[in-house]
């Protein structure tokens, strides 16, 4: 609770803004109801194709690198645009909604019609993942202008933890309806949740194009003496600060430059938080062609046994999200990142050297129940102090780069964990798994404790 000073000497009492509340709690939904859908589609497209249109391994190959690609490649340019806008983003992440609704939509009747092949179904399969990349560009600076500083990495935990149910629930779904209907109309289901999430959005108003909840740090403004502290009394994340605050801010080309990218990801990557977040990214990567070879081969544990095992991580996912602003309110920042970089450490502390039997199945259980809780805590925690962090008119491009640096770590680990297991076998690659995984956060964490759970220095742009 804050006070303010009255012109009679008097104070008036003002409380904390309330969160989460209307407008987050529709982005959230929108949020949601889109992952649902876009997790039935990660189903239903590959089926259509496969199936419906008897495609190659080639083309299956194709559909897989056209539903990420698209994305990856518009993130930088689009993060570059929209950290220049200077209109309400709500209208454009409904516009981009409207698009993938229109591109879903236009599969089943394309296929009604007999006009529907795998050429076409790339190319709006492709399309569909570039305005995803949009949308994403546009969301980051969005939540930071409804949510306070103080909760935005609660709002990231609720945000994930909808994306863990809707990756359970979503393929699920996905596959009950195909029982009963042809792939081409199961793809509708995540046409109707992009028109339901753009119509959410629509409800999504910050309080002023100019400032937002983000703003608001209890304690007294910015400029007050002694450092700012949110309402819990914890100091938050020090600012991303540019090499020249004080003049005009650069333009969206200059922006996207390819300089300009290098330095954004090199000055990221020395913030231990995005080491360790890309450290689990790169090692969830090694293990992702590994671990169900490991599991059937290594430590003979049968099909349905390692698909209910497995999904488990949604649970831990959940809690993970659910928890993280109380872990955050409770402990502090720093001491949240900690725990979620301790606890995925943990998570692969024991599989690679179970035998077969109680220890291979208590190991994959504290694998996906530790690893997605930690992972949750981790990534909720160091996006939502980089959001809070960066200056208005970089958000969007921090963030674009945090997903790039993800991504990129968990595509090379794909191939150094096949190479892993060819050359040494799969129990060999998930030992070097957790090997890297100690390596790079055991130090992290000691550093941690020593400096008292600091937060890292400003990143100087």
């Amino acid at each position: 609770m804050t006070t303010t000073a009255l012109a009679g000497g008097g104070e008036q009492t003002a409380d904390p803004p309330v969160f989460p509340d209307r407008p987050f709690r529709a982005l959230w939904a929108a949020t949601g109801l889109s992952q649902v859908g876009s997790a039935v589609s990660n189903v239903t497209i590959p089926m259509c194709a496969a199936v419906t249109l008897g495609a190659s391994a080639l083309e299956m190959t194709s559909l897989a690198v056209v539903e990420v690609l698209p994305s990856l490649l518009i993130r930088l340019p689009a993060a570059a645009w929209s950290d220049g806008l200077r209109r309400p983003r709500a209208p454009m992440m409904a516009a981009c909604n409207l698009v993938q609704a229109a591109i879903m939509g236009s599969v089943p009747l394309l296929w009604w019609l007999g006009a529907l092949h795998i050429v076409l179904l790339l190319a709006l399969t492709a399309v569909a993942s570039a305005a995803l990349g949009v949308y994403s560009a546009l969301s980051s600076p969005l939540l930071v202008q409804i949510v306070p500083k103080a909760n935005l990495v609660e709002a990231n935990g609720k945000i994930s933890a909808t994306r863990s149910v809707a990756d359970i629930s979503g393929p699920a779904l996905g596959g009950a309806l195909l029982a009963r209907v042809a792939a081409p109309y199961v793809v509708l289901v995540d046409a109707l949740s992009f028109l339901a999430s753009a119509a959410l959005l629509t409800r999504v108003r910050p309080a002023s194009a100019g400032t937002g909840p983000a703003d608001a740090v209890a304690g007294g403004p910015a400029g007050a003496a002694g450092p700012a502290r949110t309402a819990e009394g914890a100091v938050p994340a020090e600012p991303v600060k540019t090499a020249e605050t004080s003049k005009t801010s650069t333009t969206w080309k200059q922006r996207l430059g390819a300089a300009a990218n290098v330095r954004l990801a090199l000055a990221m990557g020395r913030q231990s938080g995005v080491r360790a977040v890309v450290t689990v990214s790169f090692v969830n990567g090694v293990t992702q062609p590994v671990l169900v070879l490991f599991l059937v081969h290594a430590v003979h544990m049968g099909p349905s046994l390692i698909g209910s095992l497995l999904a488990l991580g949604a649970v831990g996912g959940v809690t993970g999200g659910m928890l993280v602003g109380r872990a955050q309110k409770r402990f502090g920042s720093g001491r949240t990142l900690a725990l979620g970089t301790a606890v995925s450490l943990l998570s692969l502390a024991l599989l690679p050297f179970a035998a077969a039997g109680p220890s291979a199945m208590a190991g994959l259980v504290l694998l996906e129940l530790a690893g997605s809780f930690g992972g949750t805590l981790l990534i909720a925690s160091v996006f939502g102090s980089l959001q809070a962090a960066a200056p208005k008119d970089r958000i969007a491009q921090v963030m674009a780069m945090a997903f790039v640096l993800l991504q990129a770590a968990s595509l090379i680990g794909v191939p150094v964990g096949g190479a892993l297991a060819v050359a040494f076998g799969t129990r060999w690659a998930m030992i070097a798994a957790f090997a890297v995984m100690a390596a790079a956060l055991g130090p992290q964490l000691v550093r941690w404790a020593l400096t008292r759970w600091a937060p890292d220095p400003p990143i100087i742009l």
